[in-house]
């Protein structure tokens, strides 16, 4: 048996679990062990991170159910948060994901919460997942299939507290899932999301770009706002585009505790 050393954060509800030791026999096997919410420590994933030349790390991601993940936009920032405690410091990171290379900038920093922005690359588009049409959405809804290095579907709806988001998701898997209505302000949104993987989350990083930007390709928000404001369960992210494309996602994330285990 080996001592694994964890912490675990979370980021607006949106729990990892994050451990510097690379080179565990099973890492699929170990995610569902330590995710499980009753049997183990409980997370929606687990993120490993290693040594990255002219990086600041690598970072893979294990979903709780012991799928291997391209990328987490919450993730991203809760890895950041525990490699600057292991580094000692808060400098911007460059961080190597399955997703490419995405970059982490702290914003600020206040004891066990940072607030971080995180450059998430482009935002391309999807063709729909194979068993998309039996979803049996309304054709008139406004639905945009959208990749952040991940792969997301977005629908629109009047009231995402009416949608039956555990049975939709069900049918769905393969695809991070996102259902979105505009408000309450002009320059907001609001979304739940069920990610695959994990099921419903109190939040989803990449979701909310990806909301983000199906909204403002929809008309639901102003196209020059500087920034959307995508509210979800777990609480309030930010997303900016750039004249480039690039979109910059910024959140909180916060350090709960850390762990020892026995592998």
């Amino acid at each position: 048996m080996t001592a694994l050393t964890l912490t675990k954060h979370h980021a607006l509800g949106n729990d990892f679990l994050v451990t510097f030791h690379p080179h565990v026999d099973d890492p699929a096997a170990l995610a569902r062990r330590l995710c499980h919410r009753t049997r183990g420590i409980g997370a929606d994933g687990l993120l490993i991170g290693e040594t990255a030349d002219g990086y600041a790390a690598r970072m893979t991601l294990y979903n709780a159910d012991g799928s291997r993940a391209e990328m987490s936009g919450n993730g991203i920032r809760c890895f950041a948060q525990a490699l600057a405690e292991r580094r000692g410091d808060h400098a911007t990171q460059r961080i190597v994901t399955d997703a490419g290379v995405r970059v982490v900038e702290f914003v600020t920093v206040d004891g066990a919460v940072i607030h971080a922005a995180v450059s998430m690359g482009s935002v391309g588009r999807l063709d729909p997942p194979p068993s998309w049409a039996e979803l049996g959405a309304d054709p008139l809804r406004p639905v945009a299939h959208l990749s952040l290095g991940n792969p997301h579907s977005v629908v629109g709806v009047d009231d995402v507290g009416a949608v039956d988001l555990a049975a939709l998701g069900s049918i769905v898997p393969q695809i991070n899932l996102e259902i979105v209505e505009h408000g309450p302000e002009i320059d907001g949104i609001t979304m739940r999301v069920h990610e695959r993987g994990a099921g419903i989350t109190e939040a989803c990083g990449t979701g909310a770009c990806a909301a983000a930007f199906a909204a403002r390709s929809w008309g639901l928000v102003p196209l020059d706002a500087p920034e959307i404001v995508v509210h979800m369960d777990g609480g309030d992210a930010k997303v900016r585009f750039g004249a480039d494309g690039e979109v910059v996602l910024v959140g909180p994330a916060e350090l709960v505790g850390t762990i020892t285990v026995e592998v």
